[in-house]
């Protein structure tokens, strides 16, 4: 690297960035940032359509690290286009309260479009954002305002590709054409265990032809900013297939010892091999964060070019909105996710003499009823929707070439699913939902778990929610998924009793914003609880609520039970008060929602005196102790289930009205002493 000018020097400031700031951390991943530095110069300065001033702008460009252990790379750009980022919070990488934690994090970190790290996530997740861009260019752009025209970039490795979790989402892509898609991926391999040779040996080009993607494979050209930029500029070209430019690349460009290392992945250089470093690219030795006057110059014109970009852009929407009221209220609608005033007006309301209905059955009356009052909600599942029932009736599926419509066909890919979800969730105008059995959320958990550490407000409809689901057998009968979910932070885990309830959950769950929501339903038929003799589902808007209230000033004991097993919980109040006993009966479909609620309607519904408490609920009964205190019992499925009719597996487990009553008397016994 002889040539010295300002392209140079905003290359090696970008490198020397991210070797002083993981130097200064003790800890990170530098070599990667070392040796993109070319291309993410390319990318930001010379690609990319994007406001400094306005990291929100509706119709930038999204940039996605999948590779998200180099995320110093993407706060160096930042800080050097202008975002509000500053110098000292590079200096703070990985450290408590900074805005540069060691994975980048959305709402974090202005300019962060995703959170990324487990690898391949950042990858699937950019699917998705590349699917919104379609749907929602096809549903409102106009020949002569393309208000929605932006590509989604992304840069990924080695790691990235061995996921298996990428096949799925490269399989999407291509299949749907998505040619605003573009990602660099960078080949150097090297991972943390040394030359991937001794793991790797894919032919990524003809594997990504292969997946129906357009594929540039550039070869020893990491440094070559003029070929780079030409191939992302042909990327742009192609129209129907998303790209992949193949860069190889050598980790920790430039220094003497660390280049082409496995130690360089994820640690620190030295202060040595820094200087060293320094001293190859001709430059200040003793200078630590160093931003030459002339780069900061340089760089920052992105500024000026963003909020060009955007005025333009602005000055077209605002003529859009004069020839097209209708359409941009549709689309302001989508971006603020507001429900209109009577938007649920035609969800029916069930009646017993309807008889016993699945609760996944209810779903679908449920979502179909509403769909086209809310016209931003799409999505679809993985292969099960004659299953899982969430079919949008009104719309046909979304193909490439009919990118407009609302159902989303993913295949058996329920890991991209979830992940691409998120990514339609982050690019906004949109509510996305994704499917399946509640099962293979074990397929899909790495995505929920990164949807609600995002606090996407992502939804999730998972049905054949227990041992209930029968003759199937127990690899599809979901035993611990409830407790583990529902120690997962920041979502909200709905089982509904039955199909007013699921009326109420959907209530609840397009209401919220801050957070994942999932709703767990039934495969078996249940009753439809008599709410003239019964509390009303509204109930549901509070996470808990006594459906059943004790004869008496006191009651005995509190039931309480969610999803099928309410029903059992009337029954056996039925049964105790045959024997004198005057019991409560609750039902809790989603106990995130209870506890939110004020500390004077807890203690309404769950009195602090009565310790006699048994809950009721076909999975694992890890969690219910904060619920049924010191003195409680628990009716719950402690083993994997089986294979037989769904009332036998019941009979079996225990889900019994005198099985039921047992554990309310023992509880009774047990808070006396």
């Amino acid at each position: 690297m002889k040539k010295d000018n300002i392209e140079t020097r905003s290359i090696n400031t970008i490198r020397t960035l991210a070797m002083d700031a993981v130097q200064k951390a003790g800890s990170g991943h530098p070599g990667t940032a070392m040796s993109l530095a070319p291309a993410a110069y390319v990318l930001w300065n010379n690609i990319m359509k994007y406001n400094p001033k306005n990291p929100h702008w509706f119709n930038r460009d999204r940039f996605v690290l999948s590779s998200g252990h180099a995320s110093i790379i993407q706060y160096a750009m930042l800080h050097l286009t202008g975002y509000p980022l500053s110098l000292n919070d590079l200096k703070d990488l990985r450290q408590w309260g900074s805005k540069t934690p060691g994975h980048p994090e959305y709402g974090l970190t202005e300019g962060i479009e995703t959170t990324t790290g487990p690898l391949g996530q950042g990858f699937m997740t950019a699917v998705g954002m590349a699917m919104a861009e379609a749907h929602l260019a096809s549903r409102f752009n106009k020949p002569d305002a393309p208000i929605i025209d932006h590509h989604v970039y992304g840069f990924c490795s080695d790691g990235d590709l061995m996921e298996g979790a990428s096949s799925e989402a490269a399989s999407l892509a291509g299949h749907f054409g998505l040619g605003k898609l573009i990602f660099l991926y960078d080949d150097n391999h090297i991972s943390i265990d040394g030359d991937t040779e001794v793991t790797y040996s894919d032919d990524v080009k003809k594997r990504f032809e292969g997946y129906h993607w357009h594929v540039q494979d550039l070869g020893e050209s990491a440094n070559d900013t003029e070929k780079i930029t030409k191939a992302y500029e042909a990327a742009q070209q192609e129209k129907d297939k998303p790209s992949l430019i193949i860069l190889r690349t050598h980790i920790a460009y430039g220094a003497p010892n660390a280049q082409d290392t496995a130690a360089a992945h994820g640690s620190a250089l030295g202060e040595d091999e820094v200087k060293a470093t320094k001293k190859a690219y001709g430059w200040p030795e003793d200078k630590s964060f160093y931003v030459p006057e002339e780069v900061e110059t340089h760089m920052q014109k992105a500024i000026d070019r963003g909020e060009e970009l955007e005025k333009k852009w602005q000055t077209m929407y605002d003529q859009y909105q004069q020839k097209h009221p209708d359409l941009h209220a549709l689309l302001e609608q989508g971006r603020a996710l507001e429900l209109d005033k009577d938007w649920d007006k035609d969800i029916p309301e069930f009646k017993p003499d309807d008889g016993p209905v699945a609760t996944r059955k209810a779903s679908a009356k449920i979502i179909n009823s509403f769909a086209e009052h809310v016209p931003y909600l799409l999505g679809g599942s993985a292969d099960l929707a004659a299953s899982t029932k969430t079919l949008m009736e009104e719309s046909g599926y979304f193909t490439k070439g009919n990118y407009q419509n609302r159902n989303i066909a993913w295949g058996v890919r329920e890991h991209g699913m979830a992940a691409a979800t998120s990514g339609m969730t982050l690019h906004g105008g949109l509510r996305a939902f994704a499917s399946t059995f509640f099962i293979f959320s074990d397929y899909a958990r790495p995505a929920i778990r990164l949807a609600a550490l995002m606090e996407l407000p992502a939804i999730y409809v998972l049905t054949h929610d227990s041992i209930g689901l029968g003759g199937d057998g127990p690899t599809h009968q979901p035993v611990e998924h409830l407790a583990s979910f529902r120690a997962m932070p920041n979502i909200f885990v709905f089982r509904p009793a039955d199909a007013n309830e699921v009326a109420y959950t959907w209530r609840a769950v397009l209401k919220r914003k801050e957070g994942p929501s999932m709703m767990v339903l039934t495969r078996q038929n249940v009753p439809i609880v008599n709410r003239s003799k019964y509390a009303s589902a509204q109930g549901v808007m509070k996470g808990a609520y006594i459906l059943s209230n004790e004869k008496g000033d006191t009651p005995d004991a509190v039931l309480m039970a969610t999803g099928s097993e309410v029903s059992l919980a009337l029954e056996a109040q039925e049964k105790l008060r045959d024997m004198n006993i005057d019991s409560r009966v609750v039902s809790m479909p989603c106990w995130e929602l209870f506890k939110e609620q004020d500390e004077a309607y807890r203690n309404e519904v769950f009195p602090p005196k009565v310790k006699a408490r048994t809950a009721v609920e076909a999975g694992a009964s890890l969690g219910w102790k904060e619920w049924v205190g010191d003195s409680g019992t628990v009716v719950s499925v402690e083993r994997f289930g089986s294979s037989a009719p769904y009332q036998e597996n019941f009979k079996h487990y225990g889900f019994t009205v005198d099985n039921v009553i047992d554990h309310v008397k023992r509880s009774i016994e047990q808070s006396k002493s």
